[in-house]
């Protein structure tokens, strides 16, 4: 038994270890850990990652790629805010420099198919496809004439696995964006890349506003100070017999180099179109062919198809017209021309 006072000592020396930091011998030297010194340097360092994480949340957050979120420079289209963006743009077009030749000027081509319900690969499952086929065009300003020479071979086969409702790939455009060659799926409201031969999705366009689940039926896009504007039909979404369902197919998107989207709603422009041809609702006019022509600070619209009638599924097919139709930036000066003005004129009669 120990004795009181080798108690005590013992216990002294307990105390006394429990007080003094724990020594290491690395090598020759001795490290102590202090203790109360690593715990305030702990503390330091998380509330400064703290502070960090809440810091970069914020640049995130103000930066993030939303619908209708209108970010940095603004401009005004048509009493619409477009957000513009002071990024670099890849401003090259054509993609191939023109050649020069006795024949006339020499442009690089492409085209690409919009095979509707015939789009569904019938060897791979779960496989929808288009045909993608390029050529030259010639231009002879000499003698006014132009002329179109395809590439040897077959077509090149593009396919996706994307789909709606059981279609897809039913591609109804093709533009180059920013440097890149884009094409558009009316069915899916997936826009895609066109590079080396496959095709890589982008963005996807919701139909209407913005807040539909369905993909907006894209017909026509154009670039427009270095943003893409894509649009629909032109017309408000009918039944099979002309009953007005919504306005979803007048609204056009924009859309940036980063992708973000806006949503707008482009249903007086496309009125003021048709009203100018003398075409109120349940009439109709169809667009399919827009562009726009920063030279002239035109819009320009070649219509499908139109009628002065409501609308009939059956009767659509005749509809066809023959009217260019051209409008400023605000819609308030809207001009027509018949081309078949214009196919007299360029033969002299």
């Amino acid at each position: 038994m120990p004795s009181q006072d080798e108690l005590k000592m013992s216990l002294r020396d307990w105390r006394q270890a429990v007080r003094t930091p724990p020594a290491y011998r690395v090598g020759n030297s001795t490290l102590r850990i202090q203790t109360q010194f690593v715990t305030v340097i702990a503390v330091i360092g998380l509330v400064m990652l703290v502070v960090l994480y809440a810091l970069t949340s914020s640049g995130r957050s103000k930066n993030r790629l939303t619908n209708n979120l209108v970010l940095h420079n603004e401009e005004f289209d048509h009493h619409h805010v477009v957000p513009t963006y002071p990024v670099s743009y890849n401003s090259t077009y054509p993609l191939t420099p023109p050649l020069k030749s006795r024949m006339g000027f020499k442009y690089r081509i492409a085209v690409i198919s919009d095979l509707d319900t015939g789009s569904k690969s019938e060897t791979e499952e779960n496989t929808w496809i288009s045909y993608f086929q390029k050529g030259f065009l010639t231009w002879n300003p000499i003698s006014s004439s132009v002329s179109v020479q395809w590439d040897k071979g077959d077509p090149i086969v593009l396919k996706s696995n994307l789909a709606q409702g059981g279609r897809g790939m039913e591609l109804s455009e093709l533009i180059v964006f920013n440097g890149k060659l884009m094409t558009f799926d009316d069915r899916t409201g997936v826009i895609y890349e066109v590079d080396s031969n496959k095709l890589i999705p982008w963005v996807i366009l919701p139909d209407g506003d913005g807040k539909v689940p369905k993909g907006f039926k894209m017909e026509w896009a154009a670039v427009k100070q270095r943003t893409l504007y894509v649009g629909g039909l032109g017309k408000e979404w009918t039944t099979s017999t002309g009953k007005l369902v919504n306005l979803n197919p007048q609204f056009i998107k924009i859309i940036t180099t980063t992708g973000e989207i806006t949503h707008i709603d482009w249903h007086e422009n496309y009125n003021a179109l048709r009203r100018t041809i003398g075409i109120e609702f349940p009439g109709y006019v169809i667009h399919e062919a827009v562009a726009w022509s920063e030279i002239h600070r035109k819009w320009f619209f070649l219509p499908r198809r139109s009628s002065k009638d409501r609308y009939d599924e059956n009767e659509d097919e005749t509809k066809g017209t023959n009217v260019i139709l051209t409008a400023n930036e605000q819609f308030t000066n809207i001009q027509v021309c018949l081309m078949c003005l214009l196919n007299l004129i360029a033969i002299g009669v």
